[in-house]
């Protein structure tokens, strides 16, 4: 039996807890899930919830930016946070400047480790990775195991569990089935390792013949269109430049940063 999974943002945005784990798909300035984050924003405003969240992204961006500079974000954990060649993050850069905000250190071996030892069903996955670096002294939590098979050190990198995960897809359908296209990042591991996830959508479709995301993982699906922008969305649009560029020499503190939120969210 075919369940219609379609809603609206009014509905979803209650799922995200206050003091969860909130993980972002896409990659930096590419289909990231700007309209929802924009969303979260506006519940925030209204009724002071979610707060505390703990950020997780492959790489952050835009998107992360306007949450952190909100006040809805309490921790990061992300192998990277800018805006590519357009420049810093500025709230993330001036919350991180001033420790008023936990940046957890991360690399792509480790939030991508982390998330398949949760699809195992295990505490950890061991790597090579981050030996002979500076990174376990700056996250003590992570350790480092002996191999009983070699007698090799490595590092075991902890399961990493999102409560929900936020995903732009180019096409979807009713029951969950979605296309994401070919610069997936982590977003399958997001998918399959969060306990709920939604999808926000281009476009809906009856149904789709062929998918990279499969409705049994899927809670929500949303009608979005032009919901990455700024970001690009490829290949339905670019990155919007000019709206990027604005954010940036517009934005670099909180009192700038509340004035860009009045005009633009």
């Amino acid at each position: 039996m075919m369940i219609d999974k379609i809603t609206t943002f009014d509905d979803v945005v209650h799922m995200i807890p206050s003091g969860g784990m909130l993980g972002l798909g896409g990659m930096t300035n590419y289909r990231r899930p700007v309209a929802f984050c924009k969303e979260l924003v506006r519940r925030y405003q209204a009724t002071g919830e979610p707060k505390g969240l703990t950020l997780l992204a492959f790489t952050a961006g835009f998107e992360s930016d306007i949450l952190v500079g909100a006040g809805l974000v309490d921790a990061v954990r992300s192998c990277y946070f800018g805006l590519e060649i357009f420049g810093l993050a500025p709230m993330f850069t001036h919350y991180a400047n001033r420790g008023e905000i936990t940046v957890i250190e991360e690399t792509e071996a480790s939030l991508a480790l982390g998330l398949r030892a949760t699809l195992g069903g295990i505490g950890f996955l061991p790597a090579r990775a981050w030996l002979g670096t500076d990174l376990l002294q700056l996250r003590p939590d992570v350790k480092t195991i002996i191999d009983p098979y070699t007698n090799e050190e490595l590092v075991a990198f902890p399961a990493i569990k999102p409560d929900v995960a936020i995903i732009h897809a180019i096409k979807a359908d009713k029951e969950g089935n979605a296309v994401i296209g070919k610069n997936k990042g982590v977003d399958e591991e997001l998918i399959l390792a969060a306990d709920r996830v939604i999808i926000t959508a281009e476009e809906i479709v009856e149904k789709l013949d062929q998918a990279d995301v499969v409705p049994q993982f899927v809670d929500a699906v949303i009608h979005t269109p032009q919901g990455a922008l700024p970001t690009s969305c490829h290949p339905l649009y670019q990155v919007d430049g000019e709206a990027m560029l604005t954010y940036v020499e517009q934005v670099n503190d909180p009192t700038s940063f509340e004035k860009y939120l009045a005009k633009n969210i």
